[in-house]
């Protein structure tokens, strides 16, 4: 059973699919600590309905911001937490955060990396007149939604679209890769080769998720 911890800033609807995949038994992994940065997110509920422990990590309670990832990191080790799995968290990590879990920090993001990078992904790819976005989970690195892919899930961008709407249909892709992607590493299947990531035993080259999903 891996064990994670999540990190959030919001409602955690990404949280909630993981939490939904563990107990039906589909996701092989145990949620030892949530922590938010936002003592107001919906995602703090989420933990108490479903009994999940969390704990509210706020930047401004720390001198620097080295001060505060220490925070997070301590008490993410404390717990025992083998993957960081950041579902919403609105801060940029540092190397030395990365460095107490190395190529073991992953992030959800809603475009197709490289492309749309930062906020507001799905209104930039409405802008700028995509005729696809999606979704990706890459590793974490000192870049900015640039990390090395694991896996990428493809969503037609509509003519009528416009930002919630991109979102909306993203965001039921997001609710699948995320538990897939941590299932992998929960089987020991991720290898990290430089910028590629390549899952032991995947089927590659199919659409819209690539490599393809097999349990989510």
């Amino acid at each position: 059973m891996l064990k994670i911890g999540v990190l959030v800033s919001g409602r955690g609807s990404n949280l909630q699919a993981l939490i939904d995949n563990i107990e039906r038994g589909t996701l092989q992994a145990s949620i030892e600590l949530v922590v938010s940065d936002n003592p107001k997110a919906y995602a703090i509920e989420r933990c108490k309905k479903h009994g999940v422990r969390c704990e509210v990590i706020r930047r401004k309670e720390y001198p620097t911001k080295e001060d505060f990832e220490e925070a997070i990191a301590r008490s993410l080790q404390s717990k025992g937490v083998e993957l960081v799995v950041l579902a919403g968290f609105m801060r940029i990590l540092s190397k030395r955060f990365l460095s107490y879990f190395p190529e073991r920090v992953i992030n959800i993001h809603p475009s197709l990396i490289p492309a749309f990078q930062g906020l507001h992904a799905q209104k930039q790819a409405v802008d700028f007149g995509a005729k696809f976005s999606g979704c990706t989970v890459h590793i974490v690195d000192e870049s900015v939604d640039a990390g090395p892919i694991i896996i990428q899930a493809v969503v037609p961008v509509l003519p009528e679209d416009d930002e919630d709407s991109l979102s909306e249909r993203i965001l039921k892709f997001e609710h699948r890769i995320l538990p897939q992607s941590v299932q992998w590493f929960a089987e020991g299947r991720v290898k990290v080769q430089g910028r590629r990531v390549l899952i032991a035993g995947a089927k590659y080259g199919e659409l819209p998720v690539n490599p393809a999903l097999e349990k989510f």
